[in-house]
């Protein structure tokens, strides 16, 4: 079993699990990847959180095509939260979970005041019978990849940089939910995805391709409030080219390539409206190059 965030399931991160998957085969036992949502830093300083680059669902997807035995998801919360370091090992890993070989990061901490570390499950280990090794001793690849750096890169734009660490192109996925159909009034609809709780790493308008029912589609998207129609939640809005189906209730992964402005605040919806226009435009040189 290994435990962490996964944010993205990066190349680094399919590095570490792919040689975990060997080694769990070698030993006939499953592998297992252990999260929790939310993610700690968004219960403790939610406005501190770093924004996410995968949700949950991604993850799901990302860890199953990585042949991932299982993936156990642990509420955190308040009553988690409190659970001793002494607990967290002897009732969850040892009692409930039977681990037999444990492989987390030399920084993990855990437990009530994070006062577990690395040398403590180490200690309970050799107790217990379980090996523990270093994340650092799967690493395959000799590389600086992280999910900070991922968003730092996105943050800076530079998606290609995001995209060689992340083996993949940045995307947010979603279900499609109505919205107010203010662009379909002006020629311009959207399949809306809302972002919840979850902070996007990048913010504004950017050409994107979208993945709908196994087929990619060109398109332009907003990630932000919509502050021109006073927008208050974050969300996703996608105009699709040349696409007149109807996807309220289906799951959409959308792409994003390049950034093309960022969010602002119009005079006028009819200002948007060639705001609008010039965007399209631009994606489409963006996408044909």
């Amino acid at each position: 079993m290994t435990i962490g965030k996964f944010d993205g399931v990066h190349l680094g991160h399919q590095a570490v699990l792919a040689s975990m998957v060997q080694k769990a085969r070698t030993l006939n036992l499953p592998s297992v990847v252990m999260v929790f949502e939310p993610q700690p830093e968004e219960v403790f300083a939610p406005q501190y959180a770093p924004a996410r680059l995968s949700r949950l669902r991604d993850k799901y997807n990302a860890l199953s095509a990585l042949n991932i035995d299982r993936l156990l998801v642990v509420n955190f919360n308040a009553r988690f939260s409190s659970m001793s370091a002494d607990s967290f090992i002897s009732e969850l890993l040892v009692s409930k979970l039977d681990v037999r070989y444990l492989v987390v990061g030399d920084d993990f901490r855990f437990g009530n005041k994070r006062v577990g570390n690395f040398a403590m499950l180490q200690k309970a280990g050799k107790r217990h019978s379980f090996d523990v090794v270093s994340t650092q001793s799967f690493k395959l690849l000799d590389c600086r990849i992280s999910s900070t750096e991922i968003r730092n890169a996105l943050g800076n734009d530079d998606f290609e940089t995001a995209h060689a660490m992340l083996g993949r192109p940045f995307s947010i996925s979603g279900k499609v939910v109505h919205g107010d159909k203010k662009g379909r009034t002006i020629g311009f609809p959207t399949a809306n995805v809302l972002l919840k709780r979850c902070k996007s790493p990048v913010e504004g308008v950017f050409a994107v391709r979208a993945l709908i029912a196994g087929q990619l589609y060109d398109g332009v998207a907003n990630i932000g409030t919509r502050p021109t129609v006073n927008g208050v939640r974050s969300q996703l809005e996608v105009h699709v080219f040349d696409f007149q189906s109807n996807i309220y209730g289906e799951f959409v992964e959308v792409n994003i390539l390049a950034k093309i402005r960022s969010e602002k605040k119009f005079e006028s919806f009819s200002a948007l409206q060639e705001q609008i226009k010039l965007d399209v435009q631009r994606a489409h040189q963006l996408l044909t190059r």
